[in-house]
């Protein structure tokens, strides 16, 4: 008899390899993700009074912030507080919007 081409084990291996790869990708991202951390009430009142600071005097922030199961930053100077959505806005090009329940330390340069 002639040659055999038995090609499929290596034809299904070729097809599952992007969906594992894809899920021990997803796995490890998992692996990395920060829990957001409780902020004591003098913490959050720091904050407050940081806030009220920067927003009144138009003072350039960077603030660290919780989002997407890790620590950002951003610097920039506030728009506007809004205590009804509890976000704040920054003036940047962006125009970010942070949850202030999100808002991790304020620093005024």
């Amino acid at each position: 008899m002639g040659k055999v081409n038995d090609r499929g084990t290596k034809k299904w291996t070729s097809l599952m390899m992007p969906e594992h790869i894809q899920l021990l990708n997803q796995m490890w991202e998992e692996k990395e993700y920060k829990e957001k951390p409780i902020l004591d009430e003098q913490k959050m009142q720091d904050i407050n009074a940081q806030l009220q600071l920067a927003i009144h005097n138009n003072l350039t922030v960077n603030i660290k912030y919780y989002a997407r199961h890790d620590y950002e930053t951003v610097q920039g100077k506030l728009l506007k507080i809004d205590l009804l959505n509890k976000q704040i806005q920054l003036n940047d090009e962006d125009g970010t919007v942070i949850p202030l329940d999100c808002v991790l330390d304020i620093i005024i340069d």
